[in-house]
C-alpha cells in the first residue's frame, strides 16, 4: 500500500484505480479526479510530502 499524494488515501500499487510516471517515478492514486490533479501541478504535491517527511523527522 503506498499513499495517494493528493488525497491521502492509501492505494494498493498492484491494483490501482489511477497511476501516472513522473521524472521515472511512478505514483499512484485513488482515482482520475486525483491523478489529474497531481498531473496539474505534481511540485505542489511533491513538495507537500517533503514538507511531511521533514516534520515527521523533527519529531522523532
Amino acid at each position: 500500500m503506498v499513499k495517494d499524494l493528493v488525497c491521502g488515501m492509501m492505494v494498493d500499487q498492484k491494483n490501482p484505480p489511477a497511476q501516472t510516471l513522473y521524472k521515472g517515478q511512478m505514483y499512484y492514486f485513488c482515482s482520475m479526479d486525483c491523478k489529474v490533479k497531481f498531473s496539474e501541478d505534481p511540485e505542489k504535491y511533491l513538495k507537500a510530502r517533503e514538507k511531511e517527511e521533514k516534520d515527521k523527522k523533527a519529531e522523532d
